[in-house]
């Protein structure tokens, strides 16, 4: 379908009302942000693509709590969700001065499409996160998109070229970097300090691969656009696994087929190997050798050894165990220790490594935003741990080692494992070009 223009921004509206109007007192003070907001002319107006438990939780609630933020617009292939978030988003507008209505729409294009509108978050299952990412870049607008940033390594790479082109801003939704979670920025000074000594081997804790989905037929709920939900994706029919019927309080458990998601190893790999790859200085890097288990039925024991000679592996306890020249650090949720105790317990110095920190996940992007500086999750950072993930996973699925090499974004010499950083796609949705 065609994109849509408003050639009537809500900008334009306000300015013009208010350049007409008789005597500045004739404006409410709220609408120039006397009361605390932004005043609503300056508000970065957000379309939210996917409104299932994590936009309902977490992303919906949190732009309500930023004065200089609106959600103006709702999207989602569910007609029960997305009616839902649109009443949750108009109940949330009526404590805002001079908000504007919530719009809801079935298909993203109308949202990308709007002049109106200044940024998007993306929310959906993995598989549709790289066109939405790469139309909104091409649409001028700015994008949050959550964790795993895409379905393949040539997504990921995609991703990174459309946002540098346009010039645009992309927080990675890795909210582990803005201490949403515990400790993992003063866990990845305390290593990039020197505190454990020199990194020789890290273990990742996470979830295994994804499998082939093999899930039987079930009667649709009308108000499900299923062509839509697929999108790449093979045709298939429908069941409630992968998208729950209206309004659910749990994570789709989508994620366990290949076809949609990469699995635990990409859906709490996202967040874990990401520290592995803060910690290490390697967000505009990765490894370069992929290996295996021996065991040709085991979902964890895949290594990553990287130039430097760091060897990384999947499995152990949940998070990231660090071990070096002088002791071990384990980061996870709810958990920061070390071996000896006072390698994490010792604060900080004026000659360690203190990074700059975040405001929060969402107030970095909205800060960055108008700055149009880099988020602490910026592209590349998400794009690289997702090839982490990715990585391992074909190695899971192939039962073979791999060498790739992380700056040509390929694997060397290896025809047959070049095939494997995409996929075939379903008309229409091609890979995106970057414009």
């Amino acid at each position: 379908m065609a994109h849509h223009r408003y050639p009537t921004t809500r900008r334009h509206f306000l300015k013009t009302a208010a350049a007409g109007m008789a005597a500045p007192g004739l404006i409410p003070g709220s609408a120039l942000g006397n009361d605390g907001q932004a005043a609503a002319s300056e508000r970065i107006a957000v379309g939210v693509i996917g409104t299932g438990k994590i936009s309902n939780d977490y992303h919906i609630p949190s732009l309500a709590r930023e004065p200089d933020a609106q959600v103006v617009a709702v999207c989602d292939v569910d007609t029960t969700r997305r009616e839902h978030a649109q009443r949750r988003v108009n109940d949330y507008a009526g404590r805002q001065a001079n908000a504007p209505a919530c719009s809801a729409y079935n298909d993203f294009r109308e949202i990308i499409g709007r002049d109106d509108i200044d940024a998007v978050v993306i929310a959906t299952p993995d598989h549709w996160h790289t066109i939405p990412i790469v139309e909104a870049c091409k649409a001028g607008k700015d994008v949050y998109c959550e964790k795993p940033l895409t379905l393949t390594i040539a997504g990921a790479k995609r991703c990174i070229d459309a946002v540098r082109k346009h010039k645009r801003v992309l927080q990675t939704g890795s909210q582990q970097r803005s201490n949403v979670f515990g400790p993992f920025q003063r866990a990845v000074e305390l290593i990039r300090s020197g505190r454990i000594g020199d990194v020789k081997t890290i273990t990742v804790g996470v979830g295994g691969p994804s499998r082939w989905c093999d899930l039987p037929e079930e009667a649709m709920e009308p108000g499900l656009d299923w062509d839509l939900w697929l999108g790449q994706a093979p045709m298939r029919p429908y069941h409630s696994v992968l998208s729950p019927r209206g309004v659910h309080n749990h994570f789709p458990a989508w994620r366990a087929y290949r076809e949609y998601s990469g699995g635990g190893h990409t859906d709490m790999g996202a967040h874990h190997y990401d520290i592995a790859q803060w910690a290490l200085d390697m967000d505009a890097s990765g490894p370069v050798e992929i290996i295996p288990p021996e065991d040709e039925k085991a979902t964890s024991g895949v290594k990553y050894i990287y130039a430097n000679g760091v060897e990384m592996t999947h499995g152990g306890p949940q998070g990231c165990v660090f071990t070096g020249t002088k002791g071990t650090l384990h980061i996870g949720r709810g958990v920061l220790k070390s071996d000896p105790e006072k390698l994490a317990t010792d604060p900080l110095g004026p000659g360690d490594v203190q990074l700059p920190r975040s405001p929060g996940h969402h107030r970095n992007w909205l800060d960055c935003i108008k700055t149009r500086e880099r988020p602490v999750a910026d592209v590349e950072a998400g794009a690289r741990t997702v090839t982490v993930c990715h990585l391992g996973n074909l190695a899971y699925w192939h039962r073979r080692a791999l060498k790739w090499d992380p700056e040509r974004w390929q694997f060397p010499g290896d025809a047959e494992a070049n095939t494997w950083r995409d996929r075939d796609r379903r008309d229409p949705w091609q890979l995106p070009t970057v414009g």
